[in-house]
């Protein structure tokens, strides 16, 4: 994981400058781009969000890497992937509308697009929402992408 998580960094350091550079694309395409976020955008896609996520915005979305989803219990993709309602209301939850600087907002809730709240927190120099760690946000034309380690469960 350490492995993982550093190379994406990398991957993300020598495309902008963190915290201060904001990239030209979209969230959908720089999901793409980055190549850590295989399941996701083929998840986003099955349910039909790829044109919400392509929206003007902005919006924050939080983007579990692809081994937070080879980490789900056996089956629990498979069973998301082939009930296109279930997936959306997963997915939904893994998105807010506004861009908010989220290191301000330990502590808080922040509403999803599924109708319920994450809760953003901090721990030591970690922060979180609800039990997912958050490794990075790259900020796109519209929104900002949250790559955290977990998938987030609604329920």
């Amino acid at each position: 994981m350490k492995s993982l998580v550093m190379a994406f960094t990398l991957f993300l350091s020598s495309h902008l400058a963190l915290g201060s550079a904001r990239l030209e694309t979209d969230i959908v395409d720089t999901a793409v781009a980055a190549g850590s976020f295989n399941t996701l955008v083929a998840a986003v896609t099955a349910a039909e969000l790829v044109p919400n996520l392509k929206a003007h915005g902005p919006l924050t979305v939080f983007a579990p890497i692809d081994e937070a989803f080879a980490n789900l219990p056996q089956g629990s993709l498979e069973f998301l992937l082939a009930n296109q309602p279930i997936l959306r209301k997963v997915l939904l939850y893994h998105v807010s509308r506004g861009e908010p600087y989220l290191y301000d907002l330990a502590g808080l809730n922040l509403l999803t697009l599924q109708g319920q709240n994450v809760k953003i927190s901090r721990v030591g120099n970690s922060y979180f929402v609800n039990e997912a760690r958050i490794l990075n946000i790259i900020q796109v034309k519209n929104g900002q992408i949250v790559v955290i380690d977990r998938v987030l469960r609604p329920f």
